[in-house]
C-alpha cells in the first residue's frame, strides 16, 4: 500500500506514516487533514480578522494565501493549474468586450478543465479514483463561468431583462485581481467548495452577510423576536461535525464489504438470485454515499466557522446557516421520486447549471443542462453512460407522477402504499443509473445492465411511449420548476431567499 499511495500521490508526502497506519492513500490524507486545518484557520478568521477588526484587503490576502498553501500541500505544483486557469479567464474578461466576454469566458474556462480532465485520465492514470487536481478546477469552473454571466448581466443589461435572481446576483463592477482570487481560491473552499455567488462572498468578506436577509426583517425582528445583527454558527458547526463523524465511520466499515464492482462478479451474477442482487446493488450505493456527505458537509461547517453561509432565521426563530449547502441527507434517503433524490443532491451545482445554460439556452435548455453537467464532471466514459441514462429516467418519472399518482391521492393508506413503492422504485432506479458513474469504463458498465438485460432502459423507454406527458411553455417560473426535474439540487429555498434579497436591494436603492 506504501508505494501505491506515494507513487499516486501529487502534493506533500509528510503524512505518509498516518496514510501507512490507517491504510488509506496518503493524497485522501492529505485532504482530510488540511480540511481540518482549514476549519481550525476558519474559526480564527472569524473571530481575529473579523470584519470589525481589519479591512476586507487583508481579509482578502488571508484567505487567498491560506486557500493557496492548502491547494499545494496537497497537489504540489499541479496546484499551478488553480491560477493558469484563473488567469486566463480574467484575461478574457477584462480585454474581451462585454457582449461576448460571458460566452468566451465559458468556453476558455471548461475547456481548460477538460483538457487537464483528459490528460489527467488517459495520460497518467486512468481510474485513478481518488482525490485529484481536478476536483477544485470543477469548483473554480462554477465560479468563473459563473462570475462571467453575472458581469454581463449587470454591466450589459437592463434590469428589466433580467429575473429576479439575476437581478440580485448581477455584478455591476468588474471585480480586482485580488477580489477575483480571493473568491475563487480561497482557503475555505479551495479543496471542496462549495460554490457560492460572488455578490455573496463579497458580503461576507465586507461584513454585509449578517444583515436582513428578508424585507420584513428590515426592523430588526423575525417572527416576534429581536435578533441579533450576528448570530453564532457554533451550534451549525457542531451539528456539522457530528455528521461527518458518523459519515466517516459508516463509510470506513462498510465500504470494503460492499464493493460496487461485485456486482458484476461472474460467480456471483450466475449464482446470485436477482432480488439478491438489487439488494446487494442497494447497499453497496449505501455504502458509498457517505463519502460524499462527509466531503460536503465538512466542507459546508468550515465556511459556517469562517461566518460564511448565514441564510436568515427559521419559523421557530433559530438561524439558518444553510445558504450554501449541497445536500440534504434525509431527504435524499428518503426521496420517494427520482426528482425528489435530484433535488437534494449537489445543491449548488444545480443552483450553477440553472443558472449558466438552463436559464439561458435557447434550444433544448434540458438537453443542454445534461451535456454540461457530464462535460462539467469528466471524461470518462462510465459519466456519459449515467447522465443518458439519468434523461430516460427522468422523463420515466415525470411520466409516471402526472399519470398515476393523482389516482392514489384519494385516501392517507393509498398515499401510504404509494410511497412506499415510489421509494423502492427511486432507489433502485438511482443505482442502476449510478452504476456506470462508479465503474468509470465501458466495458464493465455494459456488462452491469447486461446482467440485468437493460430492463430499466426498456421499462423507461415503454413508460415514455404510453403515457402521455402534458407539455411545458417555457415561462420563467416553470423553467425552475423544470430544472429541478433535470438537475441537481433543490431551487426552493434558494430562489425564495434570492427573491426577497432581490426585493430588499431594489427597496435600499
Amino acid at each position: 500500500m506504501a508505494p501505491q499511495t506515494t507513487a499516486s500521490c501529487t502534493g506533500s508526502t509528510l503524512l505518509q506514516p498516518i496514510s501507512e497506519i490507517i491504510n488509506l492513500p496518503v493524497d485522501q490524507v492529505n485532504f482530510v487533514a488540511c480540511q481540518l486545518f482549514a476549519l481550525l484557520m476558519a474559526m480564527w478568521f472569524r473571530i481575529y480578522l473579523h470584519p470589525s477588526k481589519t479591512s476586507p484587503f487583508v481579509r482578502h490576502v488571508v484567505a487567498t494565501l491560506l486557500g493557496l498553501y492548502l491547494a499545494l500541500f496537497c497537489f504540489g505544483w499541479y496546484s499551478l493549474h488553480f491560477l493558469i486557469q484563473s488567469g486566463l479567464s480574467y484575461g478574457v474578461m477584462i480585454f474581451v468586450s462585454l457582449e461576448h466576454m460571458h460566452k468566451y469566458c465559458f468556453i476558455v474556462t471548461l475547456g481548460y478543465l477538460i483538457l487537464c480532465q483528459i490528460t489527467r485520465v488517459y495520460v497518467f492514470d486512468y481510474g485513478m479514483y481518488s482525490a485529484d487536481f481536478t476536483g477544485p478546477m470543477m469548483v473554480i469552473t462554477q465560479k468563473i463561468t459563473s462570475m462571467a454571466f453575472e458581469i454581463h448581466d449587470g454591466l450589459s443589461k437592463r434590469e428589466t431583462q433580467l429575473t429576479p435572481s439575476q437581478k440580485y446576483l448581477a455584478i455591476s463592477r468588474m471585480p480586482s485581481l485580488l477580489e477575483y482570487l480571493s473568491y475563487n481560491c480561497n482557503f475555505m473552499g479551495i479543496l471542496a467548495g462549495p460554490t457560492c455567488s460572488y455578490n455573496d462572498y463579497i458580503a461576507f468578506i465586507e461584513g454585509r452577510a449578517y444583515q436582513p436577509r428578508h424585507q420584513e426583517n428590515a426592523n430588526g425582528k423575525e417572527n416576534g423576536k429581536f435578533r441579533l445583527s450576528e448570530p453564532s454558527p457554533k451550534n451549525a458547526v457542531i451539528s456539522k461535525l457530528c455528521t461527518c463523524a458518523l459519515c466517516l465511520v459508516i463509510y470506513l466499515s462498510l465500504y470494503k464489504l460492499f464493493p460496487v464492482d461485485y456486482s458484476i462478479n461472474d460467480d456471483f451474477v450466475r449464482s446470485a438470485p436477482f432480488y439478491v442482487q438489487i439488494i446487494y446493488l442497494y447497499l453497496a450505493m449505501l455504502a458509498l454515499r457517505p463519502k460524499y456527505y462527509f466531503v460536503w458537509t465538512l466542507a459546508d461547517a468550515i465556511n459556517n466557522a469562517a461566518g460564511f453561509g448565514f441564510n436568515g432565521y427559521n419559523a421557530d426563530g433559530s438561524p439558518r446557516w444553510d445558504l450554501i449547502s449541497n445536500l440534504r441527507i434525509l431527504d435524499i434517503e428518503l426521496a420517494t421520486s427520482f426528482k425528489l433524490f435530484l433535488d437534494n443532491w449537489n445543491i449548488q451545482t444545480s443552483h450553477w447549471l440553472k443558472r449558466v445554460c438552463y436559464e439561458r439556452c435557447p434550444i433544448n435548455p434540458t438537453g443542454a443542462t445534461f451535456l454540461l453537467s457530464a462535460l462539467w464532471h469528466g471524461v470518462y466514459p462510465g459519466y456519459y453512460m449515467t447522465f443518458v441514462t439519468g434523461i430516460g429516467m427522468t422523463m420515466a418519472a415525470r411520466a409516471v407522477r402526472h399519470n398515476i399518482r393523482p389516482h392514489f391521492l384519494a385516501s392517507e393508506s393509498y398515499k401510504s402504499m404509494y410511497d412506499v413503492i415510489t421509494w423502492v422504485s427511486t432507489q433502485v432506479a438511482i443505482c442502476y443509473t449510478v452504476v456506470p458513474f462508479v465503474l468509470l469504463a465501458v466495458e464493465p458498465s455494459l456488462k452491469f445492465y447486461s446482467s440485468w438485460y437493460f430492463s430499466l432502459h426498456l421499462l423507461c423507454l415503454l413508460i415514455v411511449l404510453v403515457l402521455p406527458v402534458k407539455s411545458r411553455r417555457r415561462q420563467p417560473e416553470e423553467q425552475q420548476s423544470g430544472l429541478q426535474e433535470f438537475t441537481r439540487g433543490n431551487q426552493t429555498d434558494h430562489n425564495n431567499s434570492t427573491d426577497s434579497n432581490c426585493n430588499q436591494k431594489d427597496k435600499t436603492t
